[in-house]
């Protein structure tokens, strides 16, 4: 594979990330233990950068801007830049950020230009907190077989019926995309519009033991009012919008995943090191499948920037990271002894949050098996 160096631009973003990565950590266990306290930390850098960036460019007049340099994070070259760097510092607490995030691309996928000024400008105007629905309970990764309903009324009127699980910022969030059925098979499926101050919008936290900042909650949708104009990607074929969608969704945000779980990995070794001399061989050889996993993930992004089909490098990056994260943190623990989870609260947490990056947008075994089928299509290139 061939070395990918980020241009100048690039550099800039995570020598800043990397700095304002250094503010999280003092915050990172008062989010553990009440993830309201994010609301205090709303003018770190760091969340900063998350509230604004995600949002196209002709409808953001305020940008993240450092020095001669403009970042609006719709490309997922920088987002994996700055969320490597970020996670470094917490990975709650860039997961407990408010932004667009997920539905913030789906919209910007699907939604048409009237879609698009409204819900844009919710997350514009102030420190929003959006959330991305799709999975539902007892189905996990198979996503096909959801029963969230989107059931139609004579009038034009449309309410939602349904359960989903796993959702992060559910229960903060003011706006975000709920996927529902409205017939059979993978073109009887929608993406809508849901405010959570509808009727019919309930929302609670569920107990994790990782990543707790991001308030994964489960939904429940009684009857949830959703106007004609909620209704996203009505002006497209059926083939562009449903599920087709989701996948392109989760094709364009994987590689931010797997940057989390390098970041996670780093700071485990890092913090390894700071802490004792043993070990050194186990760390060193770490350290070098960070650097081999980080040009990974940076083709990752280069592809579903390219074509956002492109989605077998993501899950290749994503299970490979992941994996990382998790050796990382145990092999810290290992290094620095029996007790260590006690005595180290800090690289407790490292482990903690690993373990919930795994579940994130598909787990590894998920994830080998697109890989296996792009292998099969020969789809990956000979480098």
């Amino acid at each position: 594979m061939a070395i990918i160096e980020p241009d100048d631009r690039l550099r800039v973003l995570r020598e800043h990330a990397r700095e304002w990565a250094t503010e999280l950590r003092p915050y990172a266990f008062d989010l553990e233990r009440d993830p309201d306290t994010v609301y205090r930390h709303l003018d770190l850098p760091a969340v900063n950068y998350v509230g604004k960036t995600m949002i196209p460019a002709h409808l953001q007049p305020d940008p993240m801007r450092i020095g001669r340099y403009t970042y609006y994070g719709s490309s997922a070259v920088e987002r994996v830049v700055a969320a490597e760097e970020i996670a470094f510092g917490d990975a709650g607490m860039f997961l407990a950020s408010p932004g667009a995030s997920l539905s913030g691309v789906l919209v910007g996928m699907l939604g048409d230009e009237t879609q698009q000024e409204w819900y844009f400008g919710r997350v514009r105007s102030r420190p929003t907190w959006t959330f991305f629905a799709l999975t539902e309970p007892a189905r996990g990764s198979d996503a096909m077989s959801l029963s969230t309903r989107l059931s139609k009324a004579p009038d034009g009127s449309a309410t939602l019926h349904g359960e989903k699980r796993y959702v992060g910022n559910a229960t903060r969030a003011e706006v975000g995309t709920v996927f529902a059925r409205t017939g059979s098979g993978p073109l009887g499926v929608v993406a809508v519009l849901v405010e959570t101050s509808a009727p019919g919008y309930h929302a609670q936290a569920l107990d994790t033991v990782g990543l707790r900042g991001a308030q994964i909650s489960a939904i429940r949708l009684d009857g949830v009012p959703v106007a004609p104009g909620r209704i996203l990607g009505a002006h497209l074929p059926a083939s562009a919008r449903g599920m087709w969608s989701a996948l392109r969704t989760f094709n364009l945000l994987r590689p931010g995943v797997a940057a989390i779980a390098l970041g996670i990995a780093r700071a485990a070794i890092e913090y390894a090191r700071s802490q004792s001399k043993r070990g050194r061989d186990e760390l060193d050889r770490l350290g070098h499948r960070v650097h081999t996993t980080r040009q990974l993930i940076l083709r990752a992004a280069h592809e579903v920037d390219r074509d956002a089909r492109n989605g077998y490098y993501a899950s290749a990056a994503k299970a490979q990271a992941a994996q990382l994260a998790e050796e990382a943190t145990q092999q810290a623990l290992r290094i620095l002894g029996p007790g260590s989870r006690f005595e180290h609260p800090w690289l407790d947490k490292l482990a903690r949050d690993a373990r919930g990056v795994e579940f994130m947008e598909g787990t590894r075994n998920v994830q080998r098996l697109t890989v296996c089928h792009a292998l099969t299509k020969g789809r990956f290139d000979d480098d």
